[in-house]
């Protein structure tokens, strides 16, 4: 009997144990199925329906300039959105981030319609606080084509995070002053007011601010009305602006301040806005100069006249990119607006002009025309990075500024696309949804290689054909929101309108391979057979390429190249391989490929070919264009890095510089050599280097004493006195007799009347330094008082790089004690 029971108890277990499995199973799968077909919720989605579309808005806001009784500064204000729909929809959803909404009859909104139809009562209404929507579910359906009113109320931090609207803070004369001020770019906007806020969602905006009597407040638009009146027993001023252009939200600028302003009344009204004490000082004039000459020329070059009534330019003491296009208002940084003729140097000059004209640029490209979304970025800012150039060109035409994009982006954009982490210029949409995405795609590839592949892009073109596409695609797209692939086709009606240009393919085939691939090609010629070859360039050569290209990393290649000092026919490059018979040489000729640089990509030779041509470099290097002498030794140091050729050959096209005085293959190669200074610092090697550099660099501080008459004079080029900075600091560095006597002799002379400081603007950088490593404490504790007192921020920055130059490890810990407890002191 024992045995018989344990038998049956043990198929009990058994039968109850497979169907608890098989229970288990089953509800773990209708849960898997269920979940698998469900989709997810709208408001879980990053990217707005599009079943909505906003017409205008009327936003009213008022930033309080004072803490309230929680220590906290705040604003209220609210806003109305008139919108259309056109897809029928029970549910609206419309960005909003870190606003406290204000409820009227439960909830957080009131909606209305502004055609016949009466609009649906509303369900229920919450945040999302993940995709940051403000939701409305509504009991009934809104009508295709007809229009609505949303109204909201609400209260929002003027926080100092540099987003949104927030608040800044200077002292001057010994007070604390606040600024309200905004950064809506590129998703701030909803922290403002609910909106829907994506580019290609772009509307009128009518704004209506209160402030503090006393101070003054801005917008993209003119002031139309100014009212002083009482509000819930508060003195305040009401500014009213005219209504924006039909415009993205990301271009909103609000401004609350006690600042001043210059102006000039040209055809369009340009005020530069700063602190009263920066104005006073004459810090503006410059930027003042330059705007209405700036302006002018993108008229002229874009064949579009600038469609606002203002342009207001505003210096700001906190902000977090370096400027911003805002339409009619724009921000930036004070390093980059302030100019002082006694203090700035010729790069901060240089600075202010190029960033001028790039946030200048924006107000037709990117402004008028405007991306569809966030994952084109590079054509709004690679565009406004190429044409800064010519702006500033333009108005600084004694400068030769055009040029100079090889060294402030090319090779920037080189340094980043040759590794295998890289990425294409343009992403596919669904790639670049949430806000960290999106400000991520604000990189070197979007500004460096998109201003390097656009100038590729005009110049095989030519400019004119270049301009006459650009002109129709403005004309066409304005207030409007475009692709990459519609600047393409106009570019193609202009090619095909000129019938000049004979290209290989279509504009369109040709600049994929630029934009939707990643990377580049170094291009290679064997001037034996006239071989020509392409080959994705990678700076680490064992890396894998993880991201796949649907052209293999194959680019079609416009050639423009010499022979022997002779311009030659251009030819393209459309395969991995190809023959061009007149790229052969014999007896003494050499061939030099992508002429005047107008290529991305890099450029190896045979090595008979790079012999000829450091023969020729070392016997007569004019007769190589000197945006070619640059690239020569910055192509040569990337291909030995990576042993397409050796070292020895790159350190060799270093040989011509004891002869040349020209600024752009000095600072190519001195760029250069910083790599193999950090490589073989704490070697043998470096003292080698030392000895080699000092003689190489001897002639050319020789050469600038000699033009400035014992560094009494200023060179006369722009570039010029930027090579005289690298002549000293090269000079001082390496030991070059005279060099550190001379550096110490002037930072003495300013010790000595430190109200009064003698060094040139232009190297104060290098004075500082060069005083401060060879001196001791004194030199150090003279520099940081002088930091203290420093009126512009420009040679504040000099300062506070300089003393990181001492070599006194003691110095160097007290420094950075100290220079932390002066930066919370600035914050």
């Amino acid at each position: 009997m024992a045995k018989g029971h344990f038998s049956l108890m043990c198929i009990v277990c058994t039968v109850v144990s497979v169907v608890s499995v098989a229970l288990l199973v089953g509800i773990w799968t209708f849960q898997f199925l269920a979940c698998a077909e469900t989709p997810a919720a709208l408001w879980e989605n990053y990217r707005l329906p599009d079943n909505l579309l906003p017409d205008v808005y009327y936003v009213t806001l008022w930033p309080r300039l004072q803490q309230d009784d929680r220590n906290l500064y705040i604003f209220t204000g609210n806003s109305s959105v008139v919108f259309r729909c056109v897809k029928e929809t029970d549910l609206i959803l419309i960005h909003s981030n870190k606003l406290n909404l204000t409820t009227a009859d439960g909830h957080l909104v009131r909606l209305t319609a502004v055609s016949d139809a009466p609009a649906p009562a509303i369900r229920s209404t919450w945040t999302e606080v993940n995709t940051q929507y403000l939701v409305i579910q509504l009991n009934g359906k809104l009508k295709a084509g007809g229009s609505y009113e949303l109204f909201t109320e609400f209260v929002g931090e003027l926080a100092d995070d540099l987003e949104g609207f927030y608040r800044s803070e200077y002292f001057e004369n010994g007070v604390r002053k606040v600024v309200a001020t905004s950064q809506m770019h590129p998703t701030h906007a909803r922290k403002t007011f609910p909106c829907f806020d994506e580019p290609a969602m772009k509307a009128v905006f009518h704004i209506t601010v209160l402030h503090e009597r006393g101070t003054v407040a801005l917008s993209n638009g003119i002031e139309i009305e100014t009212l002083n009146t009482t509000v819930d027993g508060t003195a305040v001023t009401i500014t009213r602006f005219e209504p924006t252009q039909r415009m993205s939200s990301y271009l909103l600028a609000l401004v609350v301040s006690d600042y001043t302003n210059v102006q000039s009344t040209e055809s369009t009204l340009i005020r530069i806005w700063a602190r009263r004490k920066a104005v006073a000082d004459g810090h503006c004039a410059y930027a003042l100069n330059l705007t209405g000459r700036i302006l002018q020329f993108f008229e002229d070059y874009y064949k579009v006249p600038y469609p606002l009534s203002k342009s207001d330019q505003i210096a700001l003491p906190d902000f977090y990119f370096g400027a911003m296009e805002n339409w009619g208002l724009v921000t930036y940084r004070e390093t980059n607006l302030f100019y002082d003729p006694l203090i700035s140097s010729n790069a901060n000059k240089e600075k202010t002009a190029t960033i001028i004209s790039h946030e200048l640029a924006h107000m037709w490209f990117g402004n008028l025309v405007t991306l569809k979304w966030w994952n084109e970025v590079w054509l709004n800012e690679g565009f406004a990075t190429c044409v800064s150039f010519l702006g500033a060109d333009y108005a600084e035409p004694t400068w030769n500024l055009k040029d100079l994009i090889i060294l402030d982006n090319l090779h920037k954009a080189f340094a980043v696309d040759a590794l295998a982490s890289s990425r294409p210029l343009s992403s596919k949409e669904e790639d670049i949804t949430r806000p960290e995405q999106i400000i991520a795609v604000f990189d070197t590839i979007s500004y460096s290689k998109g201003a390097s592949v656009l100038r590729m892009l005009s110049d095989f073109l030519t400019e004119p054909v270049f301009l006459q596409g650009l002109k129709t695609y403005l004309n066409t797209f304005a207030y409007k929101n475009t692709v990459s692939s519609d600047l393409w086709d106009h570019l193609q009606r202009a090619v095909d309108t000129n019938g000049t240009v004979l290209l290989p393919t279509t504009v369109g085939e040709i600049m994929d391979r630029w934009v939707l691939q990643m990377g580049f090609p170094v291009v290679t010629i064997n001037t034996a057979t006239g071989q020509l070859s392409q080959k994705h360039f990678l700076l680490d050569a064992q890396s894998v390429v993880d991201t796949p290209s649907q052209f293999d990393y194959e680019w079609i290649v416009p050639v423009n190249w010499m022979k022997s000092g002779v311009e030659q026919t251009p030819v393209w490059l459309l395969e991995r391989s190809a023959f061009h018979s007149e790229m052969r040489t014999v007896g003494g000729d050499w061939v030099l490929l992508n002429l005047n640089l107008p290529g991305y990509y890099r450029v190896n030779y045979d090595v008979e070919n790079w012999e000829r041509i450091l023969n020729q470099l070392n016997s007569n290097s004019q007769a190589v264009p000197v945006i070619n002498r640059a690239q020569i030794v910055d192509d040569a140091f990337n291909l030995s890095r990576v042993k397409l050729i050796p070292v020895s050959l790159a350190l060799n096209t270093t040989k011509f510089l004891s002869k040349e005085t020209a600024y752009l293959p000095w600072q190519s190669a001195l760029n250069n050599l910083d790599y193999f200074y950090l490589m073989f610092d704490q070697t043998d090697v470096y003292d080698s280097m030392q000895v080699y550099l000092r003689k190489q660099v001897t002639p050319l501080f020789e050469h600038f004493r000699n033009i400035t008459t014992d560094w009494t004079e200023i060179p006369d080029g722009h570039t010029d006195q930027y090579n005289q900075v690298n002549a000293i600091r090269v000079a001082c560095s390496t030991g070059v007799d005279g060099c550190q006597n001379l550096t110490a002799e002037w930072f003495t002379q300013w010790m000595q009347h430190p109200e009064q400081n003698p060094i040139d603007p232009n190297l104060r950088s290098t004075v500082y330094c060069s005083a401060v490593a060879a001196g001791g404490t004194k030199e150090w504790d003279f520099a940081w008082e002088m930091l203290q007192t420093a009126s512009i921020a420009s040679e504040a920055d000099k300062l506070m790089s300089a003393l990181a130059c001492t070599k006194d490890t003691g110095l160097l810990e007290r420094y950075y004690n100290q220079h932390v407890d002066y930066s919370l002191d600035l914050q």
